[in-house]
């Protein structure tokens, strides 16, 4: 069983290399997912080289890493040590502020950003953050009304 860590949404899926944290001392070190069975506490997945109840309870409380050229498009919305502090930045109203939280939700996460407004829930959803830029500010597009004093989108 695997599960997502840090806020980030499940990202395990067939044929995706992992590498396995802390290392076992003897045995693979990097495994391919050969299967994923979506579950209420998480996914269940096989791994290539692994055969055996024995040898899947050795991984147990162990790290699954991807390359991070491997993972879906739009990760980084969900990597929250990486958001905070960022500047973010509506195509109307301009600065916004800076995230100061990221909190997570059920249908997606919402970013606490403080600046000139006071404090704005900011949803992370397509239609609002359409992209997260590696650097720089990072452009939204504020629902109507989400912003007091603001027009908003």
């Amino acid at each position: 069983m695997t599960v997502a860590v840090h806020g980030l949404p499940p990202l395990v899926r067939e044929g995706l290399e992992v590498f396995v944290v802390p290392p076992r001392l003897k045995g693979p070190r990097s495994h391919v997912v050969t299967h994923v069975t979506e579950g209420s506490r998480g996914q269940l997945v096989s791994l290539s080289g692994v055969g055996g109840i024995d040898a899947a309870d050795a991984l147990r409380g162990r790290y699954l890493l991807a390359r991070e050229r491997d993972l879906p498009d739009g990760v980084a919305l969900h990597d929250a040590e990486a958001l905070l502090g960022r500047e973010v930045v509506d195509e109307a109203l301009g600065f916004i502020g800076a995230i100061e939280e990221v909190m997570v939700g059920p249908a997606n996460d919402v970013w606490v950003v403080e600046g000139p407004f006071g404090e704005v829930l900011v949803p992370v959803a397509g239609e609002v953050v359409p992209t997260v830029p590696t650097k720089g500010p990072i452009p939204v597009r504020v629902p109507l009304g989400l912003v007091d004093g603001g027009g908003g989108q």
